[in-house]
């Protein structure tokens, strides 16, 4: 500042300065304010988002939060079989027929005993596509071992990483099946199962290491829990759900018990009249 200014011109000048730095504060501070204010928009727009992700989360079903699903299962649930017993195939343009299985299920190998072969035989016809639901609803059975779960869980494996040996593991399973209120097999006791079934060494390896139980296990409980509340599936006598549960083309069949009712009811034959010898576990 020169010092021949006058005291009215140096008085200005001091005005003037001190009007230059007062704007400069109220730019900085409306900047401040600016930076405030997005970043609290910033925040609300991330917890609007938050809530609504959790939100849709908290209304997703069990099955739409499971992870892994087996390969070729259809409406999530189901291993469809066809003709040639690879899993993941289906016969085109035959019936249906939906079996819900629990592999410590006694009454499930009752099923298989009557009318596995005429299924079986179906199938290789292209008379039915078999759909196997393989569910866990007899783990309280197994003293602790989750045995219903682990073979279920084995299934899957099996369906996803040695499809063509589905239909013989599935068979061996029930062949080997232990009896209610035992440990049921240990991991490395079903893996030889599915070895004697033509699963190869390496794929067996993941069902006695217990990576089956732990890859599939989210999806046995989400399908054993979406069979509990198909209103198809659910018993209308006992409000719950029982294995075994058997559909053809969607509509429950509960006269399996006959030997050839249920090969009659695909393929309209008679079967001869008996009483029913067994009622599902639930």
């Amino acid at each position: 500042m020169s010092t021949n200014q006058t005291k009215a011109q140096r008085r200005d000048a001091a005005r003037a300065e001190a009007l230059a730095l007062q704007k400069k504060q109220q730019a900085r501070e409306k900047r401040s304010r600016l930076i405030v204010l997005s970043a609290l928009g910033l925040g609300l727009i991330i917890l609007i988002v938050a809530v609504v992700m959790i939100f849709m989360e908290g209304q997703k079903t069990a099955m739409e939060k499971v992870e892994n699903i087996p390969a070729g299962v259809v409406e999530d649930t189901g291993i469809p079989v066809g003709a040639d017993g690879v899993a993941g195939t289906e016969n085109e343009g035959a019936k249906t027929l939906d079996v819900y299985v629990d592999y410590m299920c006694p009454v499930c190998g009752q099923f298989e005993q009557i009318n596995g072969a005429s299924i079986a035989e179906m199938r290789e016809a292209g008379d039915v596509t078999l759909v196997v639901h393989p569910v866990a609803i007899l783990d309280r059975t197994s003293q602790g071992t989750e045995y219903s779960t682990r073979a279920a869980s084995a299934a899957a494996w099996v369906a996803d990483r040695a499809p063509a040996q589905f239909s013989a593991f599935h068979d061996a399973m029930f062949a080997s099946q232990p009896e209610e209120q035992t440990p049921g097999l240990s991991d490395e006791q079903i893996a030889q199962v599915a070895e004697q079934a033509g699963v190869s060494a390496e794929e067996a390896a993941g069902i006695a290491d217990g990576t089956a139980h732990e890859t599939y296990e989210e999806w046995v409980t989400a399908s054993t829990e979406a069979a509990g509340s198909d209103p198809d599936v659910v018993n209308p006598q006992t409000g719950g759900m029982g294995t075994p549960t058997v559909l053809i083309d969607g509509e429950r069949f509960d006269g399996w018990q006959t030997p050839g009712a249920l090969a009659g009811a695909i393929t309209g034959e008679a079967a001869p009249s008996s009483e029913p010898s067994a009622e599902p576990s639930e």
